[in-house]
């Protein structure tokens, strides 16, 4: 089997489809005798590897060397979905993207709201509904603009309507990973995810595929002293506090309110993938300690990147799409050509109650200043039986891309979208907010010079905003915003985007090792042979009998592994004293609940022609609910006790020296029955020498630095050495072999999301093969 080319010449970089010079189509031999040897490796007598220079594996290595050396081209094609909530303002920018990733032969699913299908697949993209509604979304916020729900969402049900939503989007974005294109029916599992934060599914789902993830945002979520969390309000009132620690804070209190509002919800989704709960010690920062990679899709000229941001974290500029050509409505264009220049005011798809009242103050400030204004209705129709005259134009939807190069000024909530073409076109901004990042976005503009500071809605009134207009018109904003632009000009967010997220994809694990344009999805493994194999490779090696379907197994890219970080002894045990009586509560309350809440919906009909259940089947479902629930709290009684409180504190006793300075090395992680063992071991000789060792060790050392008081340091911190390093090595000698095997027990029993991944990618390779085209230029490696 090969992969043969009428030219001699095999070229593995990318051509121009239409190039004289490009390679023909490979094909598919489908005799098996050029079939390679799989087992390519041997072992010399003294033990050292054997490579022939002239094998497929030694060039894969000289490709997997010069990609890190240069990420210039990128030959892998994956299937990338990109997961996005929020406002057309967040979804928008992510069309620019999709398309740049389109030109490496990527193969992009955009997973949203269904509200934006249209233009999703305008912009050539696959669209998968995730579900959710963005304007009852849109209409929260506005009626919540903080993180705490007021007294009036609470009475009229709106959280638990926002919670339902999150739930329906959290599995619709699992959907969105392996289910088929709803139009086209072709298979698709997705080999990387791009998600926008608040999408909150997209490192389980990356942890439950184990592929990776790149995160991607308009607003900044990552900790930093620079400045504080976009949707944390920071009243210092002259207080001597560090304002870079309270800006850090504000970052862990977002977080913190975030996990509190939706770790049952988030929980309940990790439990459907069949992954283990995250407990509140982690929940608010495990994406921070796994350090995902993260790019921010705003102007470094505008916000430079935070020095305390780490390798992992890019700022690349604002995403815009290509400039396509637009003619404009004839009774714009009238309106254009017809007086000065206009200013533009428009909220996007903010959804506001009073939209009377808000035309009122926008016409009256407009009219003020005496100058002319195209007004956007949006989503809730500003101007309704307002007739357009000279001065003042009312549009529907129009590309901003086109519309402000033909006005003086911008006037809208202050979305990163409209505020990035605003400033891109050299225009000075006023943003009115009305929640999340929007009044982060008007201080930005504000301290850039191009604009007034932002005008919070609840206080708008037309005296206000005119004077916001007329700073807007100043020769010296509107020199500020000329000045951005020039520096914007220069920066292509939407390419150093696709460098940053191909620049920290796994390429070694990624690479399928035959195949060299596609990625792993499978492990070919033997007693002496491991092979990555791409879905492709896989699906003609099990047709041609090289391979049995037993020696294959399911092969993660970039496994994602979430721990339980511990401080120390007494956090840690009362972190679990809390998780497991929370168990023990819940499932008590199961066991009376859930049996009866079977018979009340026995008593209802399931529709006006079917009767309601038989008096034996819910008797049936009520006895397993209580069976159900009180095996549950059987288990949190006894493995709660016993090794979730040893392994608490072996875990807490082995953070103890971090107290004080010292480094604690990594054990390993703890997938299994057998890692579990070698974790144990790594901690117990260890452990007990260097507890021992600190008794005599730590005194002398602190001695040398401070002297008797160093001394007198050195002994309390030899004791406390001792007695947590032996402790945490005593105690993990059951502790982590305990959970090892907990973790294989429950890979035994948890199977369904396996199942399902290893269907779909079955179903991908048989399509692949029987949907073959010619133009694909697959090169294969013999």
């Amino acid at each position: 089997m090969s992969y043969i080319s009428s030219r001699e010449t095999q070229d593995v970089s990318r051509h121009d489809e239409d190039s004289e010079d490009a390679p023909p189509a490979y094909q598919l031999e489908t005799s098996i005798e050029n079939v390679p040897a799989l087992d390519y490796l041997g072992l010399a007598d003294d033990g050292r590897i054997s490579i022939d220079l002239n094998s497929r594996e030694a060039d894969l290595g000289v490709q997997l060397a010069s990609t890190k050396e240069s990420r210039t081209s990128w030959n892998i094609r994956l299937n990338i979905v990109i997961q996005i909530v929020g406002s057309r303002g967040d979804v928008q920018p992510f069309f620019a993207l999709g398309q740049e990733l389109l030109k490496y032969g990527h193969r992009v699913r955009l997973a949203t709201q269904d509200a934006f299908a249209p233009f999703v697949r305008d912009a050539g993209l696959e669209f998968f509904s995730i579900g959710g509604d963005p304007k009852e979304l849109m209409a929260y916020m506005v009626k919540n603009p903080g993180l705490i729900p007021s007294m009036t969402s609470l009475r009229e049900g709106d959280v638990q309507r926002k919670r339902t939503m999150i739930a329906e989007m959290l599995h619709g974005c699992w959907d969105s990973c392996i289910e088929l294109d709803p139009i086209s029916d072709r298979p698709f599992v997705a080999d990387a995810i791009i998600a926008n934060p608040p999408s909150f599914a997209h490192i389980h789902c990356a942890q439950a595929l184990g592929v990776p993830l790149h995160l991607m945002f308009t607003m900044p979520w990552s900790t930093t002293g620079t400045f504080p969390h976009p949707l944390a309000n920071i009243l210092i009132n002259g207080s001597s506090i560090n304002s870079a620690i309270v800006n850090r804070v504000s970052y862990a209190v977002v977080d913190w309110m975030t996990w509190r509002g939706l770790s049952d919800i988030i929980n309940n989704f990790r439990s459907s993938l069949d992954l283990e709960p995250v407990t509140a010690t982690i929940g608010t920062s495990f994406i921070e300690q796994l350090r995902v990679p993260f790019t921010y899709c705003w102007s470094p000229s505008l916000i430079p990147k935070p020095s305390d941001w780490g390798p992992h974290i890019d700022v690349c500029g604002f995403f815009f799409r290509e400039t396509t050509s637009y003619e404009s409505p004839l009774y714009i264009t009238k309106f254009l050509s017809g007086g000065p220049m206009p200013i533009y005011i428009g909220l996007g798809s903010i959804v506001v109650k009073e939209s009377a009242r808000l035309t009122s103050i926008l016409l009256e400030a407009v009219r003020s200043c005496g100058i002319r204004a195209i007004i956007s209705r949006g989503w809730r129709k500003l101007g309704t039986g307002i007739a357009n005259s000279q001065d003042i134009l009312f549009i529907d939807d129009c590309p901003h891309e086109w519309l402000f190069q033909h006005v003086s000024a911008v006037v809208h909530h202050g979305g990163a979208g409209t505020a990035a073409c605003g400033l891109r076109n050299g225009r000075p901004t006023t943003i009115i907010p009305f929640f999340g990042d929007q009044p982060f976005w008007g201080s930005m503009v504000a301290a850039a010079g191009a604009g007034p500071l932002p005008l919070p809605q609840r206080m708008l009134i037309a005296e206000t905003l005119a004077k916001a207009i007329a700073f807007c018109l100043t020769d010296a904003t509107q020199s500020a915003a000329a000045n951005m632009a020039k520096s914007m000009s220069t920066e292509n967010g939407v390419e150093a985007a696709v460098r940053s997220f191909h620049t920290n994809l796994p390429i070694e694990s990624l690479c399928c090792e035959i195949i060299l344009q596609q990625p792993a999805t499978w492990m070919y493994t033997t007693s002496n042979t491991s092979i990555q194999l791409s879905t492709t490779a896989a699906r003609i090696l099990l047709d041609q009998h090289v391979v049995e379907p037993k020696e294959l197994r399911l092969h993660k890219t970039s496994p994602t592994h979430i721990q339980n970080r511990r401080r120390d002894p007494v956090t840690s045990v009362t972190a679990w004293g809390a998780s497991t009586t929370m168990g023990l509560t819940k499932a008590a309350t199961g066991m009376i609940y859930e049996p009866i809440n079977e018979i009340i919906k026995a008593r209802k009909p399931l529709s006006d022609s079917a009767p309601s259940q038989t008096s034996i089947t819910t008797t049936t479902k009520a006895a397993g609910a209580l069976a159900r629930n009180f095996g549950r709290f059987n288990m949190y009684a006894f493995k709660g006790a016993t090794l979730d409180l040893t392994l608490a504190a072996a875990e807490g006793f082995r953070a103890v020296p971090k107290l004080y300075g010292e480094q604690v090395p990594s054990h390993g992680e703890v997938m299994d029955w057998k890692s579990g063992g070698v974790v144990a071991g790594k901690n117990l000789t260890p452990g007990i020498a260097d507890g021992v060792s600190d008794l005599s060790v730590k005194p002398f050392e602190d001695a040398k630095k401070e002297g008797a008081l160093g001394f007198a340091k050195g002994i309390g911190k030899g004791t406390v050495g001792f007695t947590s390093k032996t402790a945490s090595a005593i105690l993990g000698l059951v502790a982590y072999p305990g959970q090892g095997i907990c973790k294989s027990l429950r890979d035994l029993a948890k199977t369904g999301t396996k199942k399902a991944i290893t269907s779909r990618r079955i179903e991908e390779g048989e399509w692949l093969l029987r949907n073959d085209t010619t133009d694909e230029r697959i090169q294969f490696k013999s």
